[in-house]
């Protein structure tokens, strides 16, 4: 009974290693943190960011901010490497992604 409870907690830490290693690879860390990113977001479009991701994109890794300003969303994507605008454009506050 102790050497399958040991074997269980061996495959569970070797399952638990392997998750963390392929998200390590999915997420790559990016230059520019999460509130960094956010800000330049909120200079270029002023409003309340309804939501934020972290995203790769054609290939590249981005923030993007969905920024609520009356009745629009105005999503902003900035790289999140350099701190560039990668896209600016609008949508209807109901508009389905």
């Amino acid at each position: 009974m102790n050497i399958i409870r040991a074997l269980v907690l061996v495959g569970i830490a070797a399952l638990s290693t392997t998750v963390s290693a392929v998200n390590a690879k999915a997420n790559p860390p990016a230059k520019l943190s999460i509130k960094q990113a956010q800000s330049i977001a909120l200079d270029i479009a002023p409003g309340v960011v309804v939501d934020a991701e972290y995203e790769q994109e054609s290939g590249a890794w981005r923030y993007s901010f969905d920024i609520r300003q009356g009745q629009r969303i105005h999503e902003i994507g900035v790289d999140a490497n350099s701190g560039k605008i990668v896209e600016d454009s609008y949508e209807a506050l109901d508009a389905k992604d």
